[in-house]
């Protein structure tokens, strides 16, 4: 049985058109996978994976004389069973990516996670102000002079007095995203700037979503009771809990909307990545961030509204899957993701 051959067999199974035999062998080699998942892909393990799947398929086409029956489709969720088509696609294309081939791009066999040197958080006072700045795959959580605490998601950059004087607790956010818990002290409302808009609170807990790259910013409600304010709009908005704020920062538009988990807003802070009608901005901003790589978007497709959620797969498996369910391809140059039209 060769590549190809493997190849129909996973169309089939994702079609939910193979035998059960056949879908027992590929689910058995999805957990396989599932359970020696790292951040580096090894050549050996992808080689004897490949070479086992490919043994016992070809048993089972040699001795096998039922006839292939539709199975009912597999109660999966979505991403899981894109999640496993992108393995095995993944795993086929890898196998390849380590014999010599002609390629318009030279490929670079460095799996998707390389090793960096441990991201630091950089940290500087000046003026009355700290000024503290998180690098690429670096989050940091931040205690304030009045208790609140703020977690500080990576590629962000806040800023906020040494100690509070004056009638309001002004913190500024000046990039990226961050999960903020308020002390109370209703004499003393916590604002937080963000790209000219102002988030008010007495006693609560909220997320604030505001990088330079991407054309909105949220404003999400875990808790208590915020408003919030721009400059050039005479509109305030009130926010409570469950129920998030959406900013065109071009438009000046503003939607509200609920939200139902509160991991779809704040599953940064355990290592999930949610997505829920992302632009391609707001993908590669949150990619680049956890991993510490780069993306550039070659494909010609860069208007993108995708939805998808990922707990514990890897970038590899990640980029499978995201480039799957766009039909586009990817290639790799060093730690640069280069997503590319597919042939």
């Amino acid at each position: 049985m060769d590549i190809e051959q493997i190849r129909k067999v996973l169309e089939r199974y994702t079609q939910g058109k193979c035998t059960d035999e056949e879908a027992r062998i590929i689910e058995q080699w999805f957990a396989s996978v599932n359970r020696h998942r790292s951040a580096m892909i090894q050549e050996e393990f992808l080689q004897e994976q490949l070479e086992e799947v490919k043994m016992r398929l070809q048993d089972h086409v040699a001795t096998s004389e039922t006839p292939v029956v539709p199975l009912r489709p597999r109660r999966w969720r979505t991403w899981a069973i894109s999640g496993a088509a992108a393995l095995m696609t993944g795993a086929i294309a890898l196998s390849f990516l380590y014999k010599p081939a002609p390629s318009a791009r030279p490929e670079n066999p460095v799996p998707l996670a390389m090793h960096h040197a441990p991201a630091k958080t950089n940290r500087v006072v000046r003026n009355g102000y700290v000024e503290i700045t998180t690098a690429r795959g670096a989050t940091e959580k931040i205690v304030l002079a009045d208790g609140s605490t703020v977690n500080l998601n990576a590629g962000s950059r806040l800023r906020y007095p040494v100690s509070f004087s004056g009638a309001n607790r002004d913190i500024y956010l000046e990039e990226g995203e961050a999960f903020f818990k308020v002390a109370e002290d209703p004499r003393h409302p916590f604002i937080v700037h963000s790209r000219g808009l102002a988030t008010t609170a007495l006693g609560t807990s909220f997320n604030i979503r505001a990088y330079s790259r991407e054309q909105r910013i949220t404003v999400a409600l875990l808790t208590g009771k915020v408003k919030v304010d721009h400059a050039e709009r005479q509109e305030t908005v009130i926010l409570l809990p469950s129920e998030q704020l959406s900013f065109d920062c071009q438009s000046l538009a503003v939607a509200k909307s609920n939200f139902h988990q509160e991991d779809d807003i704040v599953g940064w802070k355990h290592g999930i990545l949610n997505f829920r009608d992302a632009s391609y901005n707001e993908v590669a901003t949150e990619l680049e961030n956890r991993y510490n790589v780069t993306m550039v978007n070659e494909s010609g497709n860069m208007d993108w509204n995708y939805s998808g959620s990922f707990r514990d797969e890897s970038l590899q498996e990640i980029i499978e899957t995201i480039c799957q369910i766009k039909n586009i391809s990817y290639e790799l140059k060093n730690d640069t993701i280069f997503l590319t039209r597919k042939n």
